[in-house]
């Protein structure tokens, strides 16, 4: 492969509202929209692939147009089963949510979702299944799949999460066992 590009998809009302939105198929704001259509990608050609869900599908065509794609479910987000939609004001005396984060929440899984080691191995396999095509890659997903690929490619870089995950729209570019920010014009 010459250049993997990891886009995060765009703003969406869980995003604004500050909602865990993982396993949830929500479609970007307009607001989130609107700040795509500020972005300028210069990819020419490349294998484009999506998670499969509404925020992802639509940036690649906010970003890219109608261009053949294929979807994988598996890089999708984290699942966050009975936290999905809902806040942490909301939840925060919650006993069930304060189990949860305190500690390593990256190895408990959210009642009736999934843990953060979970989604990384699944998003890492598909990753890794990846075939050389000779063409660029463009993979249209989600903060915390990004941030797990990220930090299972750059362990050395001792990074969590949180700080690998991009911007809105905003992502990585790796090749040759490098990555850069992805810079965009807008």
């Amino acid at each position: 492969m010459s250049t993997v590009y990891l886009i995060r998809h765009g703003r969406t009302e869980a995003n604004e509202k500050h909602l865990y939105c993982g396993s949830s198929d929500v479609p970007l704001s307009e607001a989130g929209i609107m700040a795509l259509k500020k972005l300028t990608y210069r990819i020419k050609s490349a294998h484009f692939i999506t998670s499969g869900m509404k925020r992802t599908e639509q940036t690649l065509q906010v970003l890219f147009g109608k261009v053949p794609h294929s979807r994988e479910p598996r890089f999708r987000e984290m699942d966050f089963g009975l936290f999905e939609l809902r806040s942490y004001e909301e939840m925060k005396d919650d006993p069930a949510y304060q189990a949860w984060i305190s500690g390593d929440n990256e190895a408990k899984a959210a009642p009736g979702g999934e843990s953060g080691v979970q989604m990384q191995k699944r998003a890492i396999e598909a990753f890794s299944e990846l075939k050389e095509t000779g063409r660029d890659v463009v993979i249209v997903t989600h903060g915390g799949v990004i941030a797990a690929i990220m930090a299972h490619l750059f362990p050395e870089e001792n990074k969590n999460r949180y700080q690998w995950q991009p911007n809105p729209g905003c992502g990585y570019a790796v090749f040759q066992g490098r990555y850069v920010p992805l810079t965009v014009t807008g």
